[in-house]
């Protein structure tokens, strides 16, 4: 995958520079994306199930990983503690919901089901839980754990996810963060404290973030029920907008410079988290941008190559980036849906590419 080629592109320049990854929600393990900066990724995890992280930390190969069990939140005596919750909404929504519906005619099921399972079914809440009169504040664990240098945070922990994220608030840059990705709700009210996307996508933009993806999970209702997308109950092929993953990233190719000056280390990282995202034009944005700086790291013009073949998944071959920028100045058919209703090969083909691209 053209992504790897280039993210890889990036690990080997980088050296010995560490890849410094922060997990709220860790249950099922980190995304394997990420271990393309391996043996050079450090992994903090944090999860409220005791059971899995113990799994995890038993299974973990990188030395350099570590997983703490907790119910991550704001401090105690914060204004904003215990207030950001949208389940006074969900309530009323939930039970509306098919994928409810299906959790009622598992109950019996998963009440004997091993941990392995009730965790592939994210039936988390029914494993060995952490203490949750003693919440994990993550800024004061990095703190305590030295990491002053994080490049990526994740925050999916099905509860309040805003308070994990608010504790964060002004930190951003204390802890070099560049890159965070977050589940948000397209329910809830009009508080302005309420973990809903159009808080957090404000909240973002004032710690100097923009929205580079944003994923929309459809979740049908019990009255007409929809085919699930996985495995397991979720997402649905048809239904309301409920939750969804959005991908917020600085962006040191805007016209204002944005924020904050990021050295080469940071710069290639951040191209690299671009591919991962299957935002290719983003990281080559990036590197026509800061090109000199890029140089010392690696061949700028072969990872715009790399990047260029991300661009044409649908190529046996694909074109250099400077021949796809020329077919692109031509105006060529080929940048085109044909006219017409889409015959079952172009289906069967958006499909595939769907299987083999999947968006996380």
């Amino acid at each position: 995958m053209a992504a790897s080629s280039f993210a890889a592109l990036v690990a080997k320049g980088l050296t010995t520079q560490p890849f410094a990854l922060v997990d709220v929600g860790c249950s099922g393990g980190i995304d394997p994306r990420w271990r393309i900066f391996e043996p050079n990724l450090r992994i903090l995890g944090v999860d409220a199930s005791e059971a899995e992280c113990r799994r995890l930390s038993a299974t973990e190969r990188n030395a350099d990983a570590e997983y703490v069990a907790g119910f991550a939140g704001l401090p105690e005596g914060h204004p904003y503690r215990h207030k950001t919750s949208v389940e006074p909404v969900a309530d009323l929504i939930k039970p509306r919901l098919s994928y409810m519906r299906t959790r009622e005619i598992r109950r019996e099921w998963l009440a004997k089901a091993p941990h392995d399972e009730r965790m592939r079914q994210n039936e988390w809440q029914t494993t060995e839980l952490a203490d949750a009169s003693r919440p994990i504040v993550v800024p004061e664990l990095l703190a305590r754990r030295g990491w002053k240098d994080v490049d990526y945070l994740k925050i999916d922990i099905d509860r309040d996810d805003l308070e994990v994220l608010m504790s964060f608030d002004g930190r951003f840059e204390e802890f070099g963060l560049i890159a965070v990705q977050l589940e948000v709700m397209f329910i809830g009210s009009d508080s302005a404290f309420q973990h809903t996307f159009h808080n957090t996508d404000r909240f973002m933009r004032r710690q100097g973030f923009e929205l580079f993806d944003l994923e929309v999970r459809h979740y049908s209702t019990r009255a007409l029920p929809g085919r699930y997308i996985w495995p397991t109950p979720a997402e649905t092929e048809f239904g309301r907008p409920f939750m969804g993953e959005a991908y917020y990233a600085l962006d040191p190719a805007a016209g204002h410079g944005g924020r904050r000056t990021l050295d080469a280390g940071k710069l290639a990282k951040l191209a690299a988290i671009f591919s991962l995202w299957n935002v290719p034009d983003a990281a080559a944005e990036l590197l026509l941008a800061k090109r000199a700086t890029f140089e010392p790291l690696f061949v700028v013009d072969r990872a715009l190559d790399d990047l260029a073949a991300q661009a044409q998944p649908d190529r046996m071959r694909p074109r250099s980036y400077a021949a796809y920028l020329a077919e692109f100045e031509k105006d060529l058919p080929s940048f085109y849906r044909r006219e017409g209703a889409i015959g079952i090969g172009e289906r069967l083909w958006a499909a595939w590419r769907a299987f083999r691209h999947p968006r996380r």
